[in-house]
C-alpha cells in the first residue's frame, strides 16, 4: 500500500525505495486479475493479458467497446496507472485493465439477456468503474463487479438510461453516484 501512495503523489524515488526494499525481504504483491465465468469454465483475466485463446477477439471488442463508450462522453482517466511513464503509455496502460478485458470477453460469448458478472482479486480503480457503467448503459447490459470490498452494480444505471434515454454521469454525487 505504500508503494502506492508515493506513486499518487509523485515521490517515485520513495516508490523504488519501498519497492527494492519489498523485494529484499522476499514479499510479493498481489497482481490484479479478474474472473467471467462462461461455458462451466473461469475465465481469467490480468492486465493487457494476451494468454487467453480468444485474447485477439478480446481485444478487438475492447477497442469497439472504448469507441462506443468515448462517443457516450466517457474520458479515461489515467491517474490511476501507478508507474513513472509518460500520459499516452498510461493511457493505453488503463484501457487493458483486467475487468476492461473481462467485461469484452463477456459482452463476446453472452446473449444480451445475461448480466455480465465479474469477480476481481483486489479493488477495482475509478477509471474502470466509471468505464463500467459507461459500457452498461452504451451496450443496455447489466454488469455486477465484484471486488474485495463490495459489489458494483450497473443494474440502477442501466434503468435510468432506458427510462429517460439520456447517458450523463456526475461526479457529485446522486442517483447515478450510487452505482458503487
Amino acid at each position: 500500500m505504500l508503494p502506492s501512495i508515493y506513486a499518487k503523489a509523485g515521490h517515485w524515488k520513495d516508490f523504488s525505495k519501498v519497492r527494492a526494499l519489498m523485494k529484499e525481504k522476499g514479499l510479493i504483491r498481489t497482481i490484479g486479475c479478474s474472473f467471467i465465468e462462461h461455458g462451466h469454465k473461469i475465465h481469467h483475466f490480468l492486465m493487457n493479458d494476451q494468454a487467453h485463446p480468444e485474447s485477439e477477439s478480446i481485444n478487438a471488442k475492447l477497442d469497439e467497446v472504448i469507441k462506443k463508450i468515448q462517443k457516450a462522453g466517457h474520458v479515461p482517466n489515467p491517474e490511476f496507472v501507478l508507474h513513472d511513464v509518460e500520459e499516452e503509455v498510461k493511457e493505453s496502460l488503463v484501457s487493458k485493465h483486467s475487468e476492461k478485458l473481462a467485461i469484452a470477453f463477456g459482452l463476446l460469448v453472452y446473449n444480451d439477456s445475461k448480466p455480465l458478472i465479474i469477480t476481481k482479486n483486489l479493488r477495482i480503480c475509478g477509471d474502470c468503474h466509471n468505464m463500467a457503467k459507461f459500457v452498461s448503459s452504451v451496450e443496455k447490459r447489466k454488469i455486477i463487479i465484484r471486488d474485495t470490498r463490495r459489489f458494483h452494480h450497473s443494474l440502477m444505471v442501466y434503468a435510468l438510461v432506458e427510462i429517460t434515454g439520456n447517458l450523463h454521469f456526475s461526479s457529485g454525487g446522486g442517483a447515478i453516484d450510487a452505482w458503487r
